[in-house]
């Protein structure tokens, strides 16, 4: 089997977590490898999320490794084989990668909590709001990137429509919710589309109002994907030069600290959504 050339962020993080259990089993890569009746090349590309494995090649080395963590072990196992393809491929080579890779974490993950300080959430944007926001682009896209970028932005909307959806809480600053991108009617629009998508018992807003002052990442866009298992957590933060991600179990417990914070000085989902709706009647 040949390598992946340009292994998703799914696969890295599968990779890393196994390199994480053989470094807390105090194995070598070679000598994990003997014991699975390979070579070392095959656990290194393996780590390197370049080869899948076998369900049972997985739970064999899980053994190996010693780990007692039935529900790691099995959202591990969910992972294996061969790559299922998503909705997000029909964009492969259209849009950056790191587009993808945050829409299969997405798809992926038990639930979602973000922080926008300064735009909408991607996956509640209207069209309009995105097609504004794409051609504020320097150097301008070229107008077909414009569109494919659009089209696969609305898309990510799905998670939140499936069965089972996923549950989500996005917390958003007050100054991203009066900014009028797009002009005052899809301003307008897409702040009642906010309204409608925090009906849902899966959906829930949080608004950081202007009276909140100073708090923890102001400035940030942040995406915390928890899975089956919360060792396999990913988090997604907006750079720019595009899209980074963390999973250590130490940065990962540091990203859930600073959004306990920021949630803690947000308003409560009542006034959240009575503050949305007031900025939307004075439009």
């Amino acid at each position: 089997m040949a390598p992946r050339q340009t292994p998703t962020v799914r696969q890295r993080r599968f990779g890393a977590e196994l390199r994480r259990l053989r470094d807390a089993a105090g194995l070598s890569a070679p000598r994990a490898a003997e014991l699975l009746g390979t070579d070392r090349t095959t656990i290194s590309n393996v780590e390197a999320g370049r080869f899948g494995i076998s369900e049972q090649r997985l739970r064999r080395l899980a053994s190996i490794y010693e780990c007692d963590d039935p529900t790691l072990i099995d959202a591990l196992a969910a992972m294996t084989g061969g790559r299922s393809s998503g909705w997000w491929d029909e964009y492969r080579g259209k849009v950056p990668p790191d587009f993808l890779d945050v829409a299969e974490l997405e798809h992926h993950a038990t639930s979602l909590r973000t922080l926008q300080t300064a735009h909408i959430p991607g996956m509640f944007q209207v069209e309009d709001h995105a097609r504004a926001l794409f051609d504020l682009f320097i150097p301008a896209l070229p107008r077909l990137e414009v569109e494919l970028r659009i089209a696969q932005r609305l898309a990510r909307h799905t998670v939140i429509t499936k069965a089972p959806p996923v549950t989500y809480t996005g917390v958003i600053h007050e100054a991203a919710l009066h900014m009028r991108v797009g002009g005052r009617q899809v301003a307008k629009q897409q702040l009642n589309r906010l309204l409608e998508e925090g009906e849902r018992e899966n959906v829930t807003f949080l608004v950081i109002p202007f009276s909140a002052g100073e708090f923890p990442m102001a400035g940030d866009s942040v995406l915390y994907a928890a899975a089956e298992s919360p060792h396999l957590d990913t988090v997604q933060v907006d750079t720019p030069i595009g899209a980074v991600f963390f999973d250590s179990p130490n940065q990962l417990a540091n990203f859930r600290r600073r959004l306990d914070a920021v949630e803690q000085v947000a308003l409560d989902p009542k006034h959240s959504r009575d503050r949305i709706l007031e900025i939307a009647k004075d439009l």
